[in-house]
């Protein structure tokens, strides 16, 4: 792997754990020490995952105009901007004002590192991705539980600490990304590019495939919200739950070995990839409606976490793989904004159907919504074959 992909990957790491320092603490925070009511928290939530939307979008659009470094130099500069008055005042008025301004800061920067990565090592495929998915779930995994060991001695020092980590990202961006080659064939500097891209085939087939990737969120995101009280109404105790999430984290980084094989045989055939990992997201979710235990709750994440490994690195590769010259920004914002739409609305779905159908009968729903998934999977590339005929 090149030296210029590990400056990727360790500022993707630094800024997954920076942003790990909030996000599992936000809904306690705004509970617990703000005293505000958890449908007030879900909105302010959705209002971040909402400004997320549009800074994914923005991200990858300023990637295409102005260079990769200097969109993640702006998302960085606006995140530290945010942080560093969060320091000074996490009131109430402030902390949502502030909270919905970073995940518009933090979404800019994520589509960007994706773009970055295909665009510096496109012959590396799905392993130049994969990279960046690794990087995320290994901070994924050391964030939270930094930020619990901090905010049991105070918990406003989560906020201090999160900047801290952003502006070691900010070094890391300026010293490390500023010089980076972008491959020739795959330049991000079209802000002299005039004439409007005619060929329309490769949008529309992104569109088709991130529906898919977007329902696949939604049912993902379940087990952050609804699976987790269903599981602490059954005896599951929050150590517990919080150890899946361990066993997660720990499987996607040391169970790469295991599904190599796989991966290897698969390499050119990104379609059947998703669509294997699809079914095996299905299947875990099947298992997990009929769980009553503990044992189930953690066979279920490990069949969801294979899954997981075999699906996600796939989307952003065939994302870059579709984008036009210098349209590779666009693109992964686009895939990354499915994502946070699907994350967005997927708990207030789930919390529906929970009230009208039960959380059993809702895991089953939304699992067969899955299907759709596969759909996409094997018509995104109609647009594509329709043009070569044309």
């Amino acid at each position: 792997m090149p030296n210029k992909v590990w400056l990727l990957i360790i500022g993707m790491f630094v800024n997954v754990i920076g942003n790990s320092f909030l996000w599992p603490l936000n809904t306690i925070y705004m509970h617990e020490y703000l005293g505000k009511s958890l449908a007030v928290a879900g909105l302010v939530l959705m209002a971040n995952a909402g400004a997320g939307v549009v800074g994914n979008l923005l991200g990858g659009v300023l990637f295409d105009r102005i260079g990769g470094f200097k969109s993640i130099m702006a998302g960085i500069i606006i995140s530290i901007l945010a942080l560093a008055y969060l320091v000074y005042d996490h009131s109430w008025y402030p902390y949502i004002i502030l909270l919905t301004v970073l995940g518009f800061s933090g979404g800019v920067i994520f589509p960007s590192m994706y773009a970055m990565v295909g665009t510096i090592w496109p012959e590396g495929g799905r392993k130049a991705f994969n990279s960046i998915y690794l990087a995320q779930n290994v901070g994924v995994a050391i964030g939270p539980a930094l930020a619990g060991l901090i905010a049991s001695v105070h918990i406003d020092y989560i906020f201090s600490a999160n900047l801290i980590f952003y502006i070691i990202f900010l070094f890391i961006a300026y010293f490390g990304y500023k010089k980076l080659e972008i491959a020739p064939d795959r330049h991000t500097d079209i802000i002299r590019e005039t004439a409007r891209i005619k060929n329309k085939a490769p949008f529309y087939a992104l569109l088709i495939l991130v529906g898919g990737y977007l329902i696949t969120w939604l049912v993902y995101s379940q087990w952050s919200t609804t699976i987790s009280t269903h599981a602490l109404s059954l005896g599951v105790t929050l150590r517990e739950y919080s150890f899946i999430w361990t066993i997660n984290g720990l499987l996607i980084v040391f169970g790469q070995p295991l599904i190599k094989p796989l991966i290897r045989r698969l390499e050119k055939q990104l379609k059947a990839q998703m669509i294997i990992g699809t079914i095996i997201f299905i299947i875990s979710f099947i298992v997990v409606s009929f769980a009553g235990s503990f044992k189930m709750f953690i066979i279920s994440m490990v069949i969801l976490t294979f899954g997981e490994m075999i699906v996600w690195p796939a989307i952003p590769t065939l994302a870059s793989q579709l984008a036009p010259k210098g349209r590779d920004g666009f693109y992964q914002g686009v895939v990354n904004s499915a994502a946070t739409i699907g994350r967005m609305i997927g708990p207030l779905a789930g919390g529906i159907l929970v009230e009208i159908h039960g959380m059993k009968m809702m895991l089953l729903l939304l699992t067969s919504l899955m299907a759709i998934t596969i759909v996409t999977t094997l018509l995104y590339d109609r647009p594509l074959q329709k043009r070569e005929i044309q």
